[in-house]
């Protein structure tokens, strides 16, 4: 699909799940608490060799219907992912259920937010290059609060190599 059709409807999406005039860097409280997301920068400043940007990321949320239309595609497994970050705006798109209470949501926001950081900040062979270095986060976020970190290892690894997918033997 063409990057300018691709835009025109994540904008079109967008334009109905969020209020007007919600531009902000912060995102709106039902969504995510600004004092969240400063504990988890706090943490990722202590625990996360990227640093900072000057420009926290903005935020939106979507149902998984409008997530495989913005992304063009299911995710791996036919599954679809908790969250997207998309580099050219800096936004992190969350997929409902989502609930700022839940660990493991708020983990997908740290994981997220890990991406936000490593834009421009290094280069990478490849997008999935930098998934294992946030998951490794995600889960040390995770193990600090005694929780598992259910994480399929084998299939971050795998997306990290940057191998192509359809490979088969001659």
């Amino acid at each position: 699909m063409p990057l300018h059709l691709l835009a025109a409807i994540a904008l079109a999406i967008l334009s109905t799940i969020l209020p007007a005039g919600s531009s902000s860097a912060a995102p709106p409280d039902p969504l995510i608490p600004a004092r969240q997301i400063a504990a988890l920068e706090h943490w990722l400043d202590r625990n996360s060799p990227w640093p900072r940007k000057p420009t926290p990321p903005q935020f939106t949320l979507v149902t998984p219907a409008q997530a495989q239309t913005l992304s063009g595609h299911a995710g791996r497994l036919g599954l679809t992912p908790r969250a997207y970050y998309d580099p050219e705006s800096a936004t992190i798109t969350l997929i409902t259920p989502f609930n700022p209470r839940d660990p493991y949501d708020v983990s997908v926001v740290l994981h997220e937010l890990v991406h936000h950081r490593q834009h421009d900040a290094a280069h990478w062979y490849c997008p999935g290059a930098q998934e294992k270095s946030a998951y490794d986060l995600q889960s040390q976020w995770l193990s600090e609060r005694g929780l598992p970190d259910r994480i399929n290892w084998i299939a971050v690894i795998l997306e990290a190599g940057c191998t192509p997918r359809d490979i088969h033997p001659d």
